[in-house]
């Protein structure tokens, strides 16, 4: 795994309210406590190993009782990782295969929980319903797949929220699931770690980006990063407040007129770009390399992929890994930015959900390709998640390195450092 967090060169953008956001996860999956009708031993790892599950760190120094908890990862149990961002809610649960891991459930959900934010500073209180509804779900997904590591994330709306920190603890007091407000550092971090493998070959820098609800993270990548399994390295990063929830709701929703939408998509490019200003200055001398490679993670890439397949309705396999022309995804843009609501919902792959939101994603969509006018997009249907897996097996197989160790010096009479 990645160790090399992204430079924090600009700390004014985006607020990291919590800040905790510890490299390495081993947090374990605990439900809240039960009635005593209830048969004890239910509930996971917790309880077996007889220990409370540990808050926000992972140990430094692994113990020998650690060893039947590794080994079990061998015996069907799995890893989770769950992502709470601003627009919706995701759970993955995989196992161990080799390197690799096996998807052997997931759920995803819109959940809005960053609806109103902008204008108000905080989470509402019908959006917080919506959002802890969906997390029951994951939570009882969590529990019937025998999860015994799992990582639970929130992004920018709890961030930015001024009751986030209270949401979190009734996430935690209702579900049992305990979220980690991360950076957004860790953010991009972890969006790098899920999807660098699809990266377009190439001797060139690149740049990776993710646009979530409430903030954006572009990440640059040395040159002839991404090749293979090797994770790149990051060599500046930049993550700015607009999202496609926050910035639909900071200009508004006029679109009565074909002229209020194309003011309107004028607007938030304009406000876009201004964000993004300090991080093209930056990259201005290597985005005049003749190969440089781009690639995406997000619902707006993922949609946009989807109409330029003319798909009837959404297909990762199809999408994921695919790489588009820029300019046809400018093309796509330009005309969902002058449709009316109405029409962009009838389109196959948006929705009802999608059609008030995915004008904002591509106004931040081309404010990328303006500062970083690569002549191919790549499109991944991955990201947060998966980094958070490949986080915790990678910290597993080093603990097991580290017990193996451990034990071999025990066995030669030689006392443990």
């Amino acid at each position: 795994m990645a160790e090399t967090l992204p430079p924090d060169r600009n700390k004014s953008a985006g607020n990291n309210r919590g800040g905790k956001s510890g490299k390495v996860a081993d947090f374990r999956y605990k439900r809240p406590p039960q009635p005593d009708t209830r048969a004890k031993g239910t509930n996971g790892d917790a309880r077996r190993s007889g220990r409370p599950a540990p808050k926000n760190a992972a140990r430094t120094r692994p113990d020998l009782a650690d060893i039947g908890a590794i080994r079990g990862a061998a015996n069907g149990e799995a890893y989770a990782a769950l992502d709470l961002g601003t627009n919706n809610c995701r759970l993955l649960i995989a196992r161990p295969s080799g390197r690799d891991f096996t998807v052997i459930d997931a759920f995803s959900r819109v959940v809005k929980l960053g609806e109103g934010l902008a204008t108000s500073g905080r989470l509402s209180d019908a959006a917080m319903d919506r959002t802890l509804a969906a997390l029951t779900i994951c939570a009882d997904k969590l529990q019937r797949r025998n999860v015994r590591l799992a990582r639970s994330v929130a992004t920018e709306a709890c961030r930015r929220a001024s009751n986030g920190p209270e949401f979190i603890e009734r996430v935690r007091r209702e579900t049992g699931i305990a979220l980690d407000i991360i950076s957004a550092e860790e953010e991009a971090r972890l969006a790098v770690l899920g999807c660098h493998i699809l990266l377009e070959s190439g001797d060139g820098p690149a740049v990776i980006f993710d646009i979530g609800g409430g903030s954006t993270e572009l990440v640059l990548l040395e040159p002839g990063g991404g090749e293979g399994n090797r994770v790149p390295r990051i060599l500046d990063w930049q993550s700015v407040p607009w999202g496609v929830v926050s910035l639909t709701d900071t200009v508004g929703r006029g679109e009565d007129s074909e002229a209020a939408r194309i003011a309107r998509f004028a607007r938030m490019r304009e406000m876009v770009a201004e964000s993004f200003a300090p991080f093209a200055g930056r990259v201005a001398k290597a985005a005049e390399h003749p190969d440089i490679r781009l690639l995406g993670t997000s619902g707006t890439v993922t949609t946009l992929a989807s109409l330029y397949l003319e798909l009837p309705s959404y297909d990762r396999k199809a999408v994921d890994g695919l790489i588009v022309p820029a300019v046809e995804m400018r093309g796509i843009s330009a005309r969902l930015s002058v449709m009316t609501p109405y029409e962009r919902a009838t389109l196959p792959c948006i929705g009802q959900d999608r059609a008030d939101l995915v004008v904002a994603g591509c106004a931040i969509l081309e404010a990328i390709l303006d500062l970083w006018p690569a002549r191919r997009l790549g499109v991944a249907d991955r990201g947060i998640r998966e980094g958070i897996l490949r986080s915790i097996m990678a910290a597993e197989r080093q603990s097991e390195r580290s017990l193996k160790a451990l034990h071999k010096q025990r066995g030669n009479g030689r006392p443990a450092r």
